[in-house]
């Protein structure tokens, strides 16, 4: 028989185990590199910001992260994959909120805020609005004033049907009670190039437009964050067309329901490194990314109050399924 004191030793050496043991399991973590899926295509802002991020990242992780696009189905295809994924932290996926929107509006296989572990909130986009140089004389205003002269005759592109670009300008146009044709793409690209071809008559998308307008093929019409971009001084925000409005929908990273809170641990504290990373920092302003880190527990807040705000839009907007 023991004694209490025996006892209270084997409790001790059996704790003194265990906690090297966790520490082993944490430390482990990752022993294979990590795939992150990215739902647009390569060469576009998103691509461009994760692959910066994921390089940052990969030296505290000491593994690398691949980064694997699908872009299509309106940027949801890497929620739907990431929803089926085994919950053991080796397969993540950028959310942005068309992911959130489209999910309420088609009922997809996944469900925001059951089958996902919110691991880092990044930044928010830095939305414009493109034509082709000398297309409107001045600017959004004479966008606005064609549209209306010529009830849906005027074009506009975006990144894909029910993603924020078309989204929120579908909102501009509601508000000034102009109709306009909106045209889907797969990427700014290939909507900038039917915009230089004089297929459609604006585009609405990322920063990465922005050589279009230093190379004077053509001219920013309106910017959504809330100041005037560093880079082009003289484009007008929307509050300086007096709407009252910015638009950046703020966007992270999310794994698999269900990964150990050790495994989220560790990787939040790779990707919030990453986030101050000098490269990624270099990599942001360029594009004049908008800062929006949040731990784990806030970019869960976040996806919450999100879900709130893109049910409210979608009813007030009347949206469809794309």
């Amino acid at each position: 028989m023991l004694n209490d004191l025996q006892i209270k030793r084997r409790a001790l050496l059996a704790g003194a185990v265990a906690v090297p043991a966790a520490a082993q399991a944490q430390a482990a973590f990752p022993t294979r590199p990590i795939t992150l899926i990215v739902p647009f295509p390569p060469g576009g802002t998103t691509d461009i910001s994760m692959r910066a991020l994921a390089e940052a990242a990969s030296k505290h992780l000491g593994q690398p992260i691949i980064i694997e696009n699908k872009p299509g189905a309106a940027n949801t295809l890497g929620a739907a994959q990431v929803a089926r994924a085994r919950p053991d932290g080796y397969t993540l996926t950028q959310f942005p909120a068309s992911a959130i929107r489209v999910q309420i509006l088609q009922r997809l296989s996944y469900d925001t805020l059951r089958d996902f572990t919110p691991v880092v909130g990044v930044v928010g986009y830095p939305f414009i609005v493109v034509a082709k140089a000398g297309r409107f004389p001045d600017g959004w205003r004479s966008f606005i004033a064609e549209a209306r002269a010529n009830p849906g005759k005027l074009t506009y592109g975006s990144t894909g049907a029910n993603g924020t670009p078309h989204v929120f300008m579908a909102d501009l146009l509601k508000r000034e009670g102009v109709d306009a044709v909106h045209v889907p793409f797969r990427g700014d690209a290939d909507g900038s190039q039917a915009l230089l071809g004089g297929h459609i008559d604006a585009m609405a998308g990322s920063t990465s437009m922005a050589g279009l307008v230093e190379g004077g093929q053509a001219t920013i019409i309106s910017v959504w964050t809330p100041g005037r971009l560093r880079r082009f001084p003289d484009a007008p925000t929307l509050n300086d067309l007096g709407y009252n409005m910015t638009v950046t929908t703020p966007f992270g990273i999310v794994g698999p329901a269900g990964m150990p809170a050790e495994v989220t641990r560790r990787l939040h504290d790779a990707f919030a490194a990453a986030i101050n990373d000098p490269a990624f920092i270099e990599m942001r302003d360029r594009y004049e990314m908008l800062p929006e880190y949040r731990n784990s527990a806030d970019y869960a807040a976040l996806l919450a109050q999100m879900v709130q705000q893109e049910t409210a839009l979608i009813a007030r907007l009347g949206l469809q399924p794309g």
